[in-house]
């Protein structure tokens, strides 16, 4: 398997497991928050590279991008910068069985249905999880199973 990249954006406890869980498992990890004041007193220690914007320096078609809090204001213009790259994945947390804000306000700024139809929500398989590790173990899963073109489930 070649280099792969996993971007968590947004400075919160899902994305500090899934980069420590990613790392072990041959990630190169990228902390992207667009707030620098939330980075100035992030946890750094699981991120190889960290930064405020997406770009081209570091998402490519190896990358798989996740957004880890569906309710930061900053989710429609991260995504939309986002959608721009090449990115292997795009994912976001959330509940199926609430609304995706983020799907009108991409309208809003003229991005296409069939580019918003790259992002994939919920991120993560169907586990049950509650917990921020339990979160990232599901997300983690999900990107595992799609990169080796695999349903995620215990049929084989």
């Amino acid at each position: 398997m070649g280099p792969r990249t996993l971007v968590a954006v947004f400075d919160t406890p899902v994305a500090t497991y899934l980069q420590h869980f990613a790392r072990d498992v041959g990630f190169r990890t990228v902390l992207l928050d667009p707030d620098s004041d939330r980075l100035s007193w992030a946890e750094w220690r699981y991120a190889d590279h960290v930064t405020t914007l997406p770009s081209e320096d570091f998402v490519d078609r190896t990358t798989d991008v996740v957004m880890t809090d569906h309710e930061r204001p900053e989710l429609g213009k991260v995504l939309e910068q986002t959608l721009r790259l090449p990115a292997r994945w795009i994912g976001v947390v959330g509940s199926p069985r609430h609304p995706a804000p983020y799907v009108a306000e991409l309208r809003q700024m003229g991005v296409p249905d069939g580019v918003i139809s790259r992002i994939h929500r919920p991120a993560g398989l169907n586990i049950g999880s509650a917990s921020p590790p339990e979160i990232a173990v599901s997300i983690l899963a999900g990107l595992i199973a799609d990169r080796n073109r695999r349903p995620g489930g215990f049929l084989f």
